[in-house]
């Protein structure tokens, strides 16, 4: 997903270790008049290691911070991301604010979800609506003629902020941008996966982007029905893009802001999706269905991996994985009132119509499959194993979440 980060080397570069000072300097800043100089500073290194593609070095710093600062670590992420996802840019003497945005759709399938090159007509369709519902009046776009999987998303703040401007000088000229997506990488068939339509909006500098920014004369745009109105009228194009799927539209927005949002949101769909997956191909009721939930991570919980079995046996037959992200609210206490996101999962499998759930206490350390590089889960006992479908069942099989 969108952020990766390598593992830093034992001793950072010159490039690292200035970023890590003025991350830190700016996130001891007292005012706001010393965060504009820190900004500026920061800014202005980021640029141009984005610009000649030094992603390494920001990485190195951004895990550096991470272990040793989070604030300024927070800082840093930040910066990169603003700097990566958009730009002021000068055309015809006018200077304009640039945009990345994503619009992400949450889908789920028995079935394999679709992305890849869009028709013409879809395009025009998405983004006439995209116009009329979510961007500000007198803006202008451009929307990348391709849905995205998460795979195929930029993978880094520098091939962010490579995309950025090609979309923007596009939208500027009025054409449809040229990509190259020959090289993309397949995407992963699961059950559940969000994909992601990818535009640039522009407006001159200091002006509304989006319609809820804007004064309007009778009442005030909410967000909310900026949403359901993008959702009421996109809906028949997308279902005619992913057919066989169900999905759910986000309200398109800023490209980090976006993936994260959609990675948060897609998690209680692998559940269903699973749910849905073996009730139809074992030919069983939910009922018949036993899970078995576990934590799992080096020294803190990092993600819960599902195990799913059959009602009265051991054997893991499949297994998904929810992750924890910093700022949710998983403490013990959280835990023992019945909050949290461990009550979250089992809320999900109640309602999908699985009784026998069994969580586990002990924190297990990550395995994968030396051969595939599934996530290994575990069953009541507590042993770590593969998920294996009965021997009866169709050989074609989804990867794990």
């Amino acid at each position: 997903m969108v952020g990766f980060r390598s593992k830093s080397p034992q001793r950072l570069s010159p490039d690292a270790e200035r970023l890590v000072a003025d991350a830190l300097s700016l996130a001891a800043s007292g005012s706001r008049l010393e965060d504009v100089y820190w900004e500026r500073r920061l800014s202005g290194r980021l640029a141009r290691l984005l610009k000649n593609g030094s992603q390494s070095s920001l990485d190195a710093a951004l895990d550096h911070l991470f272990k040793h600062n989070n604030d300024a670590s927070d800082v840093l992420a930040e910066q990169a991301e603003l700097l990566a996802e958009s730009a002021q840019v000068e055309h015809e003497g006018t200077v304009y604010d640039v945009l990345l945005l994503a619009a992400p759709i949450l889908a789920h399938t028995r079935y394999s979800i679709p992305s890849g090159t869009l028709k013409a007509d879809d395009v025009q369709t998405l983004g006439a609506q995209l116009q009329a519902h979510v961007l500000a009046t007198g803006t202008r776009f451009t929307l990348a003629p391709y849905l995205y999987s998460i795979d195929q998303l930029p993978r880094t703040h520098s091939d962010t902020f490579a995309l950025t401007p090609r979309l923007a000088a596009a939208a500027l000229a009025g054409t449809t941008p040229s990509l190259d997506l020959r090289d993309l990488p397949e995407t992963a068939p699961v059950l559940a996966d969000p994909r992601y339509l990818l535009a640039v909006v522009i407006a001159p500098a200091g002006a509304p982007l989006f319609r809820w920014q804007e004064e309007a004369r009778e009442h005030h745009a909410e967000r909310s029905a900026c949403l359901e109105q993008w959702s009421t009228q996109a809906k028949p194009t997308v279902a005619r893009m992913m057919p066989g799927c169900e999905f759910e539209l986000m309200l398109p927005d800023a490209f980090f802001y976006s993936c994260r949002e959609s990675d948060k949101k897609v998690r209680p769909l692998t559940v269903r999706a699973a749910v849905n997956y073996l009730t139809g191909t074992l030919d069983v009721t939910a009922d018949r269905l036993a899970a078995i939930v576990a934590g799992f991570g080096e020294q803190d919980l990092d993600e819960y991996r599902v195990s799913f079995t059959l009602r009265g046996e051991r054997d893991v037959i499949y297994g998904i994985v929810w992750p924890i992200y910093g700022e949710e609210d998983n403490t013990a206490a959280s835990q023992e009132s019945g909050g949290g996101v461990l009550e979250r999962i089992c809320e999900e499998l109640r309602a999908c119509g699985i009784e026998d759930i069994f969580r586990h206490a002990s924190l297990f350390e990550p395995e994968y499959c030396d051969d595939c590089g599934t996530p290994l889960f575990a069953d009541r006992k507590g042993e770590i194993l593969h998920p294996e479908m009965p021997e009866d069942t169709p050989t074609q099989q989804p990867l794990f979440h």
